[in-house]
């Protein structure tokens, strides 16, 4: 089997080397890829209808969610290709947070109340608070979020996503600690992989603006027994069943992210692909090769797929940033611990380009580590260890990743 995986990060390099562990596939194959990719991936540059007609390939694996929203999946399908991704219309769940709202009232899931507010419409502070969650209701690379406590600040975050032509939509605050859950998604089949928890500000005790993901880390120690089976019947399934009925059945991954509260679980979001850094955690302890679990849903049949097998222990992952991130990315620093054309044992490149026979640094989030071990504890150590062997001018990345969950400190 070929493969073509579209997108350039980390989660990218993570689906490129399990896919090239993959017996059953010959070719795997990225597009547009980057320079840390290339000892597991044919690097390409190009349309990606094109590209996939041009290469042959059986499988396309769309990454990001921009090109989902935008309808890829949808064109792929029409040149005949087969493709792990959701259509235009079933990507809307994470593409408008109002239509995800929408769905999740008619199919009975728990998540925070909400209202949206359109550009030059006045903003309804006072029905929210005292801590007020501010999302601009569209695609924002999990930076278009503020949760805060300074009115000040709900404002300009208000203001900003007005601005740029937004929708905003103001949530009531969901307390509990957070879980993120992939569910592969076949119409109404459902098959959840690993619960795992990201950690979105960039600094340690979880302090500053939110990110793309500073690291995560997969299993949950601290989650209920049955809190992946109730995630799924409480939230994914009816959800799942629900677009069914309105006509756009999902494809596909479903992320669900979610606060565990006095209730159990309830949504904070829905994203229509694998999440970053989540996704390379998880993958990590997955046993099944990878390609024919994407295959299977992709050509409809993940009904018929055995029960996945999972490796014992845990992982995590953690993010190393350029200099100044997320609010003033400084490029084009040498990162030592990376070369193109080489796999590092645990490090996955993402904001990454070549300069001769180095990488230099070309966007915010630059490169994840990844340690596994038979306890959360080892796996932290592992990851650390690996993180303190690569340098990288005025880098940073927290240290704090999984801690509360070692210590004990995370309850529900």
């Amino acid at each position: 089997m070929r493969v073509l995986v579209i997108g350039s990060g980390a989660r990218e390099h993570a689906l490129c080397h399990h896919l090239s562990e993959d017996p059953s596939v010959t070719e795997v194959h990225v597009s547009p890829g980057n320079p840390g990719m290339t000892a597991v991936a044919t690097v390409h540059d190009g349309d990606p209808v094109a590209l996939a007609r041009d290469l042959g390939v059986d499988l396309v694996v769309v990454g990001p969610e921009v090109p989902l929203v935008d309808g890829l999946a949808d064109d792929l399908r029409e040149a005949g290709v087969r493709v792990f991704g959701p259509s235009a219309a079933a990507a809307r769940i994470e593409g408008s947070k109002a239509f995800a709202k929408d769905v999740m009232a008619r199919a009975g899931v728990r998540t925070a109340r909400a209202e949206q507010v359109l550009p030059g419409e006045d903003a309804p502070l006072d029905r929210f608070g005292p801590t007020w969650v501010v999302k601009d209701d569209g695609l924002a690379g999990g930076k278009g979020v503020v949760v805060t406590t300074d009115r000040a600040e709900a404002e300009a975050h208000v203001a900003a996503v007005h601005a740029a032509g937004n929708p905003v939509l103001l949530e009531s605050f969901l307390d509990g600690p957070e879980v993120s859950l992939f569910c592969l998604v076949d119409g109404g089949t459902v098959v959840p992989l690993l619960p795992a928890q990201d950690h979105k500000r960039v600094g340690e005790g979880d302090t500053g603006p939110n990110t793309g993901g500073m690291g995560a880390y997969t299993p949950l120690p601290w989650l209920p027994e049955d809190g992946v089976q109730r995630i799924v019947d409480e939230v994914v399934a009816p959800v799942a069943r629900q677009m069914v009925e309105d006509g756009c059945p999902f494809s596909g991954l479903l992320y669900a992210g979610l606060a565990w509260g006095a209730e159990g679980p309830s949504v904070v979001e829905f994203n229509c692909r694998f999440g970053d850094p989540e996704t390379q955690a998880v993958l990590a302890l997955l046993r099944t090769p990878l390609g024919g679990v994407l295959d299977a849903v992709a050509s409809g049949r993940l009904a018929e797929l055995p029960p996945l097998e999972w490796e014992d222990g845990y992982a995590l992952t953690v993010v190393l940033a350029a200099e100044g991130y997320p609010a003033s990315t400084v490029t084009g620093g040498v990162v030592f611990g990376g070369g193109p054309g080489r796999e590092h044992d645990g490090v996955l490149a993402a904001g990454v380009a070549a300069d001769g026979d180095r990488l230099v640094a070309s966007g915010g989030r630059v490169l994840n580590v990844i340690g596994t071990g038979a306890t959360l504890e080892e796996a932290r150590e592992r990851a650390y260890g690996i993180m303190d062997s690569v340098t990288l001018p005025g880098g940073h990345f927290r240290r704090d990743i999984a801690a509360g969950a070692v210590e004990g400190r995370i309850h529900v």
